[in-house]
């Protein structure tokens, strides 16, 4: 299953599947434009700029899913923006727990 999320936190993965995950750094996932991944992002703001639902929902990644994660550069975010303010960015980190 594909994620998208605005966070990734040690806890999204069993103990057992540590040794076998990848985080990389990569472009704009192409998937995520055609809404091939579930949304897990709990910050409105972020939903909001990345066009997707706000969904606070806690996952464990099991081997083969992948969670694409837009990490916020730059601050925080003014609430109720729906768009990144000058000076930020969004660097996205795929992470994998791999087969």
């Amino acid at each position: 299953m594909n994620y998208i999320s605005n966070a990734f936190s040690l806890q999204m993965v069993r103990p057992e599947d540590l040794p076998q995950v990848r985080l990389m750094a990569i472009e704009r996932p192409a998937a995520y434009e055609v809404g091939a991944a579930t949304s897990i992002v709990g910050h409105a703001d972020i939903a909001a700029v990345l066009g997707v639902a706000m969904n606070r929902a806690s996952v464990t990644l099991e081997r083969g899913d992948c969670l694409w994660v837009a990490q916020l550069i730059g601050g925080r975010l003014p609430e109720g923006c729906k768009t990144l303010p000058e000076g930020f960015r969004l660097q996205w980190i795929l992470v994998e727990v791999l087969k």
